[in-house]
């Protein structure tokens, strides 16, 4: 007998039975980290000119393309996108 399908909240944190909070921290730390990776895949720089224009070292910059998520804050990769030139938002739903 197979597992039933069940459809995903729109968090995979939440639907692995993380607390919320953070849940929601997890997911905007995910998000942020997939923006900043595809940013520098499509900049055309070098990893030592990301790492200049983010202000980080070219062995961090080699953590962001890894997925080293849990090596950077939320704070640190708003931080990040803002170097970056790019605006960050929140989305609040009720």
């Amino acid at each position: 007998m197979s597992e039933p399908i069940i459809e995903s909240s729109g968090n995979i944190f939440a639907d692995l039975g993380f607390d919320p909070a953070e849940a929601a921290i997890l997911k905007m730390r995910a998000d942020l980290l997939h923006d900043l990776r595809a940013y520098i895949e499509s900049s055309g720089l070098t990893p030592l000119e990301v790492a200049e224009r983010l202000g980080i070292t070219p062995s961090r910059v080699a953590d962001l393309m890894r997925g080293q998520w849990q090596k950077f804050s939320l704070e640190m990769l708003i931080t990040l996108e803002a170097r970056a030139g790019r605006k960050v938002s929140l989305d609040l739903v009720a």
